[in-house]
């Protein structure tokens, strides 16, 4: 008697079965919350072993536990990667990948249009001594004219928050395999299911955690995922302790010992548990919001009270061909629109009824919040301009409610304020 093939599942349906089919104990169907901070081994020998790197194990909470590495996991399958690494937030994610990897005299090419906290980050880089350049990353050809014989990295959002750019990703993927650099993609806004970071050519993805892929907003995290695309062998800033077993675990690894054991940006085994459960749902949600987005940015753009409308899925988007290309299935949550001048933005805010008026992106609820006024406010007005932030910008994320109800709630707000 033949034992039956195991049949090849979808990536959806194998991340909704990872735990258990990855063995979790006394029969769970989700991987435990492991809370202790420190772990023991049969022997001396055994501690010494998984502290040099030479057996698989944990050493201390801080640089991670089981509950978090079944996270890690789910993230790995979901970018069909090499490897992850979880962090308390994405912004910490972020920030271990630059400091990890860059050091002072090296070169950082960047998009311009940058989420604010990140902006925030670059110039923190440049006090340290990292000369960053900043380009419009909607044409590769910006990317490779910014490149010195000091540029180590190239970093872009796969879609820009606040105003929706859409970077040519393909595109600076060869302009970065060209010139033999690490290329970096933040892509919280697209996720895995709609733009994978290694079609791209990324060697590195990062995420928040805390945005679709967890999803429910009741949770923080970061990633840092491996494509397994890059040679570290080639990347100049490899310090000798990292360089041990395969190389194309270098980088992750470095970042991992830098990120969660010497800055201590470690996630909380409790929120590990909530992004992981909340990522089972991940594609039922992800259709869901892009409908809706899709839905409700047509609506408006058909309101004499809206000046423009910026979402990716609109023809009337100056990247949606490309949009259209590169992602699989839906343009996201993330949209903005301006009122036309004379209408009171935070008037209109405070008519909605049943939109949120919040930070925050990838709640199940739909959320709106003036740009100008709150997140990007510090970055200051000649900023802003560079960027396309309009003082009367209202930034949308789009939530699972029915849209009709969306729709509704718009419609008597802007009738309100008329």
């Amino acid at each position: 008697m033949t034992t039956p093939a195991k049949r090849a599942y979808s990536a959806n349906t194998r991340l909704l079965h990872a735990d258990r089919l990855g063995g979790v104990e006394h029969g769970a169907i989700h991987k435990p919350l492991h809370v202790s901070a420190a772990f023991n081994y049969p022997t001396a020998r055994d501690l010494v072993e998984v502290f040099q790197g030479n057996q698989a194990g944990h050493v201390y909470a801080r640089q991670g536990n089981p509950t978090v590495n079944a996270l890690e996991a789910k993230v790995t399958l979901l970018e069909d990667a090499k490897g992850t690494a979880t962090f308390a937030t994405g912004m910490a994610a972020i920030t271990a990948v630059f400091l990890a990897l860059l050091r002072a005299g090296d070169h950082l090419v960047c998009t311009r249009f940058l989420f604010g906290n990140t902006n925030s980050l670059m110039q923190t880089l440049q006090a340290l001594g990292v000369a960053v350049t900043f380009v419009d990353a909607t044409e590769a050809a910006n990317v490779r004219a910014a490149i010195t014989p000091a540029t180590r990295m190239v970093f872009v959002e796969t879609i820009a928050n606040p105003v929706t750019q859409v970077a040519d990703l393909d595109g600076i993927g060869r302009v970065c395999k060209d010139a033999g650099l690490l290329y970096v993609v933040d892509g919280t806004l697209t996720t895995p299911l709609l733009v994978k970071g290694r079609d791209v050519g990324a060697g590195l993805v990062v995420h928040s955690l805390s945005k679709s892929i967890g999803g429910h907003g009741n949770a923080l995290g970061g990633a840092v995922v491996d494509t397994g695309l890059f040679d570290w062998t080639t990347y100049a800033n490899i310090l000798p302790p990292y360089k041990k077993g395969p190389a194309d675990k270098w980088g992750l690894l470095q970042v991992r010992k830098k990120g969660l054991r010497d800055m201590g940006g470690t996630l909380r085994a409790e929120d590990a548990h909530r992004l992981a459960v909340g990522a089972e749902t991940l594609a039922l949600r992800l259709g869901r919001v892009c409908d809706n987005a899709l839905a409700l940015a047509q609506w408006l753009e058909q309101q004499p009270q809206v000046a423009r409308v910026h979402y990716p899925g609109l023809a009337s988007h100056a990247q949606h061909e490309r949009a259209a290309r590169l992602f699989d299935g839906g343009f996201g949550l993330l949209m903005s629109f301006e009122l036309r001048e004379g209408i009171d933005t935070l008037a209109f805010l405070d008519a909605l009824q049943l939109v949120i008026v919040s930070s925050h992106l990838a709640d199940n609820r739909t959320l709106a919040i003036p740009v100008a006024q709150t997140i990007y406010y510090e970055m200051g007005p000649e900023r802003r301009a560079e960027m396309g932030i309009a003082d009367e910008l209202i930034r949308l994320s789009v939530g699972i409610e029915d849209v009709a109800d969306l729709i509704d709630d718009f419609s008597q707000a802007l009738a309100n304020i008329t």
